[in-house]
């Protein structure tokens, strides 16, 4: 079996099994953390549209061995699953990773970062609607908090928001709706199509999708020879690298634990983004992120006591 095999390979379930691994998933998390620090400075030089079909192109070279089987599994899946797959494949990785890199561009190197911790409560309202889960009304117990952090987190003054302030923080947010889109699509076609597939699926399709993008939009797709290194550093490490790790560890973690594995995310975009992007925090600012990490935190360990916001009796398969 190739590299791409052995780690992919491992994508494939979630239950616990073996010793204990939430250091794996803290440094999947981390590793998330420097999107940043390789993102910013390429959106500054490179067309959101010419990054995101870059990191495309990157990942799928590395994946092509796994793309026939790939393949195979589209063509025998429903007519239902593959509209799911082409959504997550060109919304929840092309879409979103454009919106996400164009708010680098315009706004500071922290805020989109810490903003994409928003998903798992997006994720919740979306499986309501397309799978039918159910969740209790003590899910705006997390929500309300965590959207009100968000905003303090968004803007220096949060009551004085600048149009370019609210622009970045909306590319943003509409990042992070789109990836809770995809995670709940994801499980959909999961129950059908296996997890390395979907994955493989996900930056095929998402790679003429972002084509796509780049046509419509006439963007240069040239790059420099410096460019070229950061781009292969972002597709592979806060990309393809940290995707398998996360699921390593997540096999062997349990999933209240890895809740607050993954808080070294915001942690360590936040303190990339302080100590080597230049990037300030106002004192709003800083009660915001910790406002949006234990909401998110509190979330996801209710979600695995007895009680859970979301109750599993109406998921639809």
């Amino acid at each position: 079996m190739d590299h791409s095999s052995a780690v992919l390979g491992l994508i494939v379930d979630s239950r616990p099994t073996g010793p204990d691994r939430m250091w794996l998933v803290a440094v999947a998390a981390a590793l998330w953390g420097t999107d940043g620090l390789l993102r910013q400075p390429l959106a500054r030089t490179v067309p959101a549209a010419a990054v995101v079909l870059w990191e495309h192109l990157i990942i799928v070279v590395v994946l092509l061995p796994l793309l026939p089987a790939a393949v195979r599994a589209f063509r025998a899946a429903s007519v239902r699953d593959r509209i799911a797959l082409v959504v997550i494949g060109a919304g929840a990785s092309a879409v979103a990773t454009a919106l996400f890199t164009a708010a680098f561009r315009i706004g500071d190197p922290v805020t989109p970062l810490v903003l994409q911790k928003l998903q798992p409560l997006i994720a919740i309202l979306a499986a309501a609607v397309l799978l039918g889960e159910r969740f209790r009304p003590a899910y705006w117990l997390y929500a309300v908090p965590a959207i009100a952090g968000a905003w303090l987190m968004a803007f220096p003054d949060p009551l004085a928001a600048k149009p370019q302030e609210v622009t970045a923080a909306l590319l943003a947010v509409g990042a992070a709706a789109l990836w809770g889109l995809g995670t709940v699509l994801g499980r959909m076609v999961s129950a059908r199509v296996p997890s390395r597939e979907v994955t493989v699926l996900r930056f095929a399709i998402g790679l003429p999708a972002a084509a796509l993008v780049v046509a419509v939009q006439g963007t240069p797709m040239s790059i420099t020879f410096d460019q070229f290194g950061p781009l292969v550093l972002l597709a592979l490490i806060p990309g393809l690298l940290a995707l398998a790790l996360y699921y390593v560890g997540l096999k062997a973690t349990a999933a209240g634990r890895a809740t607050l594995a993954e808080l070294a995310f915001p942690a360590t975009a936040t303190l990339i983004g302080v100590g080597f992007l230049g990037s300030t925090l106002t004192g709003t600012q800083w009660l915001g992120l910790a406002v949006i990490a234990v909401a998110v935190t509190a979330l996801g360990l209710r979600e695995r006591s007895a009680h859970p916001v979301v109750t599993e009796a109406a998921v639809r398969a």
